[in-house]
């Protein structure tokens, strides 16, 4: 897989389907790695007309860490937060974003749609918010706007995430088990052979866990988006499971009501997860999405 500098960082990433079809980024969430988009499911979106872009977040997979960083204190963040209003973080989101858009810049992309899941969605909404004259469409999956009186995640899903990493590849797939049994779909078929050799992969292709606790405390910073939000104009599909332990589908009416002109799409059974089974009904609004985009005047004409 290609490595390319931008934003001053050294970012990996991949591409699938013909560089001369509508150009898609994918952003993934809190510490998945780009392969956490299955290769099958890009190759289906690149079959329904997209040139696929999938690339590592910043502090995770094979593009540049902040070790230098440390590990934030979340305690003395929220004590921060609540005393300042704002918290002092090594990037925040808006960084994320731009790590986003630079990768197109080097790959000469002047317009790009995008999809992100979970805190890949809360990035695309940031490069959507900062950067509006680059996107051709948003596509925002199991994610929200960081208004802080929506309900929060479900204890056991706040516990699984933040469960113990251990340094250690049969800890790495048993965990990976049991973080989808509190987090994940049960209307779909749990695969669970695949769950742990997609851990075990990711285990081996990199492990830096202080690298998910940096983008937690980006998130924490952030703050809410929904200002930024509502003074958008782009096509916009908001997509969540209604069984979404982690990030409740509230998230998803708050996204879809401060977005002018928003689709909603909720998919009965599915938890804070992409299970197989949703991929047909995810991909086809996604492409139904880029050609409604892709039929108006582009912008900037």
């Amino acid at each position: 897989m290609p490595k390319i500098n931008a934003n001053s960082l050294a970012i990996e990433f991949e591409t699938f389907g013909e560089p001369d079809a509508k150009p898609l980024l994918l952003v993934m969430g809190l510490g998945g790695q780009m392969i956490a988009w299955d290769e099958n499911f890009c190759q289906q979106l690149a079959d329904a007309g997209h040139f696929v872009i999938r690339y590592d977040n910043r502090d995770v997979g094979l593009t540049t860490y902040f070790d230098d960083h440390g590990v934030p204190d979340f305690k003395e963040l929220a004590v921060e937060l609540m005393t300042n209003g704002s918290v002092k973080v090594p990037y925040t989101l808006d960084d994320m974003a731009m790590d986003g858009i630079s990768l197109l810049d080097e790959l000469g992309i002047e317009q790009a749609h995008i999809c992100g899941v979970s805190l890949g969605g809360m990035i695309v909404q940031a490069m959507a918010i900062n950067h509006g004259d680059r996107i051709l469409s948003m596509t925002s999956i199991m994610s929200s706007t960081g208004n802080p009186d929506l309900p929060p995640a479900h204890p056991k899903a706040i516990e699984a995430l933040t469960s113990k990493r251990v340094d250690d590849p049969k800890h790495a797939m048993n965990r990976a088990v049991e973080v989808a049994k509190i987090i994940g779909s049960t209307g779909f078929e749990r695969d669970e052979e695949r769950i742990r050799n997609k851990a075990l992969e990711s285990y081996n292709r990199a492990y830096n866990p202080d690298g998910v606790a940096r983008q937690m405390a980006a998130v924490m910073a952030h703050g809410d988006r929904r200002p930024g939000l509502n003074q958008l104009k782009l096509p916009c599909l908001v997509i969540h499971g209604d069984i979404d332990p982690l990030v409740p589908v509230t998230g998803a009416h708050d996204t879809h009501q401060n977005v002018p002109g928003a689709e909603l799409m909720i998919i009965e059974g599915m938890g804070h997860d992409m299970p197989k089974g949703a991929w047909s009904q995810i991909v086809e609004g996604i492409a139904s999405l880029t050609n409604q985009a892709n039929a108006t005047v582009p912008r900037g004409a």
